[in-house]
């Protein structure tokens, strides 16, 4: 059984920066894509950023310039830097995965099976 679980969101102002974290217990890195999306109040869940099983990544318009996606050393937690926040990134953010071997599709949230419970961050202007 593959959990997930996300931490480091929290409040900052615009222009600064949060790392979010997403540890995960039941399988490994180098088997899964992974993912990050966000929900805002009121919005559909939308695709961050995602990293293959090779390291190769993918962004979000949103998201590029300022976000990377990252693993760790040890490929035991999966990484969101996130510079140069705006309020329009406050949001709920998840870490996901689809099944083993599967593609990350970031405009197909269904096609995630494994989701982790959320970290909320705010943006303050």
């Amino acid at each position: 059984q593959v959990q997930l679980e996300e931490a480091g969101g929290g409040p900052v102002q615009s222009g600064g920066s949060l790392r979010l974290s997403c540890a995960a217990s039941g399988h490994s890195f180098s088997e899964y894509c992974m993912a990050w999306f966000r929900q805002a109040p009121g919005k559909e869940r939308e695709g961050v950023a995602s990293i293959d099983d090779r390291g190769r990544t993918t962004y979000a318009d949103s998201a590029k310039g300022r976000f990377t996606i990252y693993q760790d050393n040890a490929k035991t937690t999966l990484i969101l830097q996130m510079n140069n926040l705006k309020p329009e990134d406050s949001a709920m953010y998840y870490c996901a995965a689809p099944r083993k071997g599967e593609y990350c599709y970031l405009a197909m949230p269904a096609s995630f099976n494994y989701w982790g419970q959320g970290t909320r961050v705010t943006v303050s202007s």
